[in-house]
């Protein structure tokens, strides 16, 4: 007979990822450097941050005419606000309504715009690029499948996920919330099962070792189509 503690477990009923992801930035669940909101390390920390925007940066002025970005999950804007100029349009998108209301009063270009919505449910803007920073590894499989569905719009998707260190078994399910499947010796690959996102080839741009030793925040360029 299952005890109480297992029963609630194996019933529990996920928050809506909105709810969720309000109270990460409310409960600084991720951390602060004494500001309103803050993304976490990842975002933040120089060993991380610096040599992915090389890449990027490299990646976006190899083009001759522009791209027009959308950046999915772009938290406190640490990151995105480097890339902005370096993009036709720059669309940056997140779940989080205050933060997006901060994100607008703090940053400002020309070429910039914050939007508030679920990437899961609502339609994504229309660009070439898409940027999606460390967002999958937090969501439930159901909600990666709706996103990558959306995805194939894209000519180009730039994904930047904490995996462990290989070998690991991808894409065991979670619930989406703060934490990520590392905790289950797994991460997110979208192109094994049960995703198989079609592509038409693969870069991985940067791979940089977790200061702690657990995984590597692993950058990936994917041409769709």
């Amino acid at each position: 007979m299952k005890n109480k503690q297992s029963e609630s477990k194996s019933t529990k009923t996920p928050w809506p990822t909105k709810a969720v992801m309000d109270q990460v930035y409310e409960m600084r669940l991720w951390g602060t450097d004494g500001t309103a909101f803050y993304s976490g390390e990842g975002s933040h920390h120089p060993n991380f941050v610096m040599p992915y925007l090389k890449e990027l940066i490299s990646f976006l002025t190899s083009f001759d005419n522009p791209l027009v970005v959308c950046d999915l999950g772009c938290g406190d804007f640490n990151v995105g606000k480097y890339l902005v100029d370096y993009a036709q349009a720059y669309i940056a998108v997140d779940i989080v309504e205050e933060l997006i209301r901060h994100n607008k009063k703090t940053y400002s270009a020309e070429n910039l715009e914050f939007h508030c919505l679920d990437i899961a449910e609502d339609d994504l803007p229309v660009g070439d690029c898409v940027i999606i920073r460390q967002v999958l590894q937090h969501l439930s499989n159901s909600e990666i499948h709706k996103i990558l569905n959306k995805l194939a719009h894209f000519k180009y998707v730039i994904l930047t996920e904490h995996l462990p260190k290989e070998p690991f078994t991808p894409n065991l399910d979670i619930i989406s919330g703060q934490g990520i499947r590392l905790k289950k010796g797994s991460g997110v690959d979208v192109l094994a099962p049960p995703f198989n996102f079609k592509i038409k080839s693969q870069q991985q741009l940067v791979s940089v070792p977790l200061n702690d030793g657990q995984g590597v925040l692993v950058t990936t360029c994917y041409t769709v189509f």
